[in-house]
């Protein structure tokens, strides 16, 4: 066992790891730890600038998730663009769940978002799920408030996937647009431009969100494919 998978055990919780495997299982069970998020996030500052935890990003693949989480922690303090890139375009291939990818937040790319763009349509077209997923929630974290552009819309649009995983953070994104751009986000409702599942899904994940109005939480539940 290496340090810091010592570490990680030091700070397991085995009733949080129940609930993990279960919101995980595209993970084998065997590779999940069970440590609560804060407990990831305080070891990662913890690590910060140290050798140990330059050799620890260094090594791919790793082992459990929340090796892959607290790999995302770490780099996520990134603020230099180029280096952040770098180091995303390394970890991505070796994602292989939700809660790993949704943990990637790089501060080089809340300081320049524009400068992510051409990646962002790169990760679209990886034939990796996981790759997918992280590019489209950056146009969600990036690209729906000042920035916003209805050609983000369609590019979200044209992601045709079977994964499950992919198909519900484009439902999450067609969700949120409609409470930050609904006028334009709408439409893709409106023509049904979006596949059936992730028609509904966004449909059902926008009735439930405290942002939409009551007006059109009772225009979205008329436009449902059956």
């Amino acid at each position: 066992m290496t340090g810091i998978q010592k570490r990680l055990f030091d700070i397991q919780d085995e009733g949080y790891r129940s609930g993990s495997i279960k919101l995980n299982p595209s993970v084998d069970p065997e590779n999940i730890i069970g440590v609560r998020i804060p407990a990831l996030r305080a070891l990662a500052k913890e690590l910060k600038g140290t050798e140990e935890a330059d050799k620890f990003i260094k090594e791919l693949p790793h082992r459990y998730l929340e090796e892959y989480q607290l790999h995302a922690f770490i780099i996520g303090s990134i603020r230099d663009f180029d280096k952040g890139v770098y180091e995303v375009e390394r970890l991505l291939p070796y994602l292989s769940s939700w809660s790993q990818t949704d943990s990637l937040r790089i501060n080089a790319f809340d300081r320049y978002p524009e400068r992510l763009l051409p990646y962002i349509y790169e990760w679209l077209k990886s034939a990796h799920a996981y790759t997918v997923r992280y590019g489209v929630l950056c146009l969600m974290n990036y690209f729906l408030d000042d920035r916003f552009d209805e050609k983000y819309l369609a590019e979200v649009s044209g992601v045709k996937s079977e994964e499950y995983y992919v198909n519900m953070m484009i439902a999450w994104y067609y969700a949120t647009a409609l409470a930050k751009q609904y006028d334009s986000a709408v439409m893709y409702i409106e023509d049904k431009k979006l596949g059936r599942w992730v028609h509904n899904k966004t449909i059902q994940k926008a009735v439930e969100s405290y942002r939409i109005t009551d007006d059109q939480k009772a225009y979205l539940k008329t436009l449902r494919i059956k």
